[in-house]
């Protein structure tokens, strides 16, 4: 028998949870969440190379699984050996997803762990700890979902014209890093709203915004970056008039592109095939090309040298 008080509920230690739900009702618990949202401790880590700082080479004694085993090499031709892609019938548990499949003679595949080479595209961690979710589950935030019949859409229980912008537009901006529903439906509606019908209020608040936009991009999540680019584009094009809300960003490049930078060349080549989600943009390459031309249209004589600096790839669109 164990011991008296073992098994008491009252004595037995209590971890945190994240519900991470999906309702409404969600109540994640963020003050014990410790991940930093695009942080890089998760990544893969590869060997140090010395021979990149002075003229030491590494060497080491191979071992047998190391060689070309016999059957398996060119045999001094150019035809590739022929390697079965597909993954095996029962994968083993501790092998990482980026891995690939070795096979010998007997068709005997065994997989192999690689590391990736380019972790500037990895995913970086997003932890459901955003300032709109807290905010929304303490009920201090004045929306909820209308459902209609084909689109769900927002009721403000307040005039959208007499929010405190420099309170509430930070938040609902944090809040666009969230991949769950409904917190990603309301921060990003949210965000549309508050620019369509409060535009001029948005310029003093421009400074208040590039954190969280900077902590959006920075989670590398496809989806994430897609999202905050529509979002951009349409900050940008708010104020048509003046046009003060795109010269405001052109300080705050160094903050914004640089993950623009990396994933501009992410275009989804199909060939001679038909892409069929062109009507919902997702091709993030496109998407950041559209959002860095309306950066220069929107942004003034000084933005062109600014997006040229943190973006060499990229060309004028202003006929002069």
């Amino acid at each position: 028998m164990p011991p008296k008080g073992q098994f008491d509920l009252k004595t037995r230690q209590k971890y945190p949870l994240f519900v991470e739900t999906g309702s409404c009702f969600d109540a994640t618990t963020s003050k014990h969440i410790k991940v930093r949202p695009g942080g890089h401790e998760a990544l893969p880590k590869k060997p140090l190379d010395v021979s990149a700082f002075s003229f030491c080479k590494k060497t080491g004694r191979k071992t047998p699984d190391q060689f070309i085993r016999r059957g398996t090499g060119p045999g001094g031709t150019l035809r590739p050996s022929k390697k079965d892609e597909t993954p095996p019938e029962f994968p083993d548990e501790n092998v990482t997803p980026q891995c690939r499949v070795l096979t010998d003679r007997n068709n005997n595949s065994r997989p192999v762990n690689k590391k990736l080479d380019f972790q500037a595209f990895l995913e970086r961690p997003n932890p459901p700890n955003t300032e709109f979710r807290r905010f929304y589950e303490r009920g201090d935030l004045p929306v909820q979902i209308e459902h209609g019949g084909v689109h769900n859409r927002i009721a403000w229980k307040v005039a959208i014209e007499k929010l405190d912008f420099h309170h509430y537009l930070p938040i609902f901006f944090d809040g666009l890093r969230e991949i769950e529903m409904p917190y990603a439906f309301l921060s990003e509606q949210g965000v549309y709203d508050m620019m369509q019908i409060g535009s001029s209020k948005v310029v003093p608040v421009i400074p208040q915004l590039i954190i969280p936009i900077k902590t959006a991009l920075n989670t590398r999540d496809r989806s994430v970056i897609a999202k905050v680019l529509k979002v951009l584009q349409a900050l940008v094009k708010c104020d048509q008039e003046e046009k003060l809300v795109g010269q405001a960003l052109v300080p705050y490049y160094r903050q914004i592109l640089p993950v623009l930078n990396i994933f501009i060349r992410k275009n989804g080549n199909l060939g001679d095939g038909i892409d069929y989600g062109q009507q919902k943009r997702g091709n993030l390459g496109e998407l950041i090309m559209e959002t860095l031309e309306a950066f220069e249209i929107h942004g003034g004589k000084d933005a062109f040298i600014n997006i040229k600096y943190f973006v060499p790839v990229y060309e004028s669109v202003i006929i002069n």
